[in-house]
């Protein structure tokens, strides 16, 4: 089946996308590498309807030298929850300039931001602050795209461990390009195109999120620590 079958076959995208042709589309990317998928989504998808958020957090600058390269003028969405670390909001600056991205800050509303700053929901609900400030002021915004490209590799969490490289989420169509990728070819990548890690990495953070629920860790294990939360709650 050709590509212009399978996204027939995908039709306009709203809830409730056939379990075919998401299959189709695994199957027909699957013998891909990450690089080579990516700039096959940009020939089977509107270019312009092809949603890519990115965190800035650790190794971000691994993800967005790839896509910066194959479609320059691609939109990058930066969750701005307005609790992150001073560090990120340079680095997400430093890398826009370095690789000359388009980057959009999506933010909360301010009455929910604000009655989680009141309740402290870091502290007393954290999976109620997630959504407040970062899955639903996302949900908005993906209902102007048709695919979702993100950075997953399944060996970053036992949930990511079970994703595959197409499967849809509330309603839009999800891309993994990266989910295969073992951590061995993330850091030879980064390696071979001497690119630049989050400033805190050096410090002792792996994974870096929102300031209230972040500490010193390898990989995830710095995130909520002390609470059974493992995922913010975008890519559930």
């Amino acid at each position: 089946m050709n590509s212009a079958q399978l996204i027939t076959r995908i039709g306009d995208n709203s809830a409730g996308l056939s379990y075919e042709a998401i299959a189709d589309l695994n199957a027909s990317y699957a013998p891909l590498d990450f690089e080579a998928r990516i700039r096959r989504l940009y020939q089977d998808f509107a270019p312009e309807k092809v949603l890519v958020t990115s965190s800035f957090a650790a190794t971000s600058a691994y993800f967005l030298h790839i896509i910066s390269r194959m479609r320059p003028s691609q939109r990058i969405h930066f969750i701005d929850t307005q609790f992150h670390f001073k560090e990120t909001l340079e680095y997400r600056d430093y890398l826009t300039r370095l690789y000359g991205l388009n980057v959009e800050d999506v933010k909360p509303d301010r009455h929910h931001h604000a009655y989680s700053v009141s309740e402290r929901l870091w502290e007393t609900d954290p999976d109620l602050c997630c959504t407040v400030n970062k899955v639903q002021p996302l949900e908005e915004v993906k209902e102007n795209y048709d695919v979702w490209v993100s950075s997953l590799m399944s060996w970053q969490t036992e949930h990511r461990a079970g994703l595959q490289i197409f499967e849809e989420r509330r309603g839009i169509i999800k891309f993994n390009p990266m989910i295969d990728v073992t951590r061995e070819e993330r850091d030879a990548y980064i390696r071979d195109h001497n690119l630049p890690f989050h400033p805190l990495v050096s410090e002792g953070y792996s994974s870096i999120g929102c300031e209230h629920c972040t500490r010193k860790g390898e990989e995830r294990a710095g995130r909520w620590q002390g609470k059974e939360k493992t995922e913010c709650g975008l890519h559930l």
